[in-house]
């Protein structure tokens, strides 16, 4: 299980992307950004969180979730 946050600012394709806290390193948005999504045990349980949440699109971050990345 990780710790997952999404970006509440799209990125340049519209997406709002999901992070794993637990694997990331440098892909972070700034702390202003990150919204809390909890604990998942995959980051296609996140991506439905943020999406459930009003983040949509929403997909994982290419570097921390890229099992989730729609590419």
């Amino acid at each position: 299980m990780a710790n997952y946050i999404v970006n509440r600012r799209p990125d340049g394709r519209g997406f709002h992307e999901v992070h794993n806290l637990d694997a990331a390193q440098v892909c972070l948005p700034n702390a202003e950004s990150r919204i809390a999504l909890g604990v998942h045990y995959s980051c296609q349980s996140a991506v439905e969180s943020a999406k459930a949440s009003g983040y949509t699109p929403a997909d994982g971050c290419y570097y921390c979730a890229n099992a989730c990345h729609a590419g």
